[in-house]
């Protein structure tokens, strides 16, 4: 039973602390455009990184 006085507060802080992690990524736009990265994937002309030039190697 005394087992029961430390893990139920632990279990409340880490349910408190996922919930504030929730919040926080709902606050900063995190599920703003959830399919905006499935089409950039697809999207070849949106290339802001093109390879550099590698030379062969010998």
């Amino acid at each position: 039973m005394s087992g029961l006085l430390f893990l139920i507060p632990i279990a409340l802080l880490l349910g408190a602390l996922g919930l504030g992690a929730f919040l926080w990524s709902l606050k900063s736009g995190q599920f703003e455009d959830l399919e905006g990265a499935a089409h950039r994937i697809l999207d070849e002309e949106a290339d802001d990184h093109p390879e550099p030039d590698r030379e062969e190697e010998r």
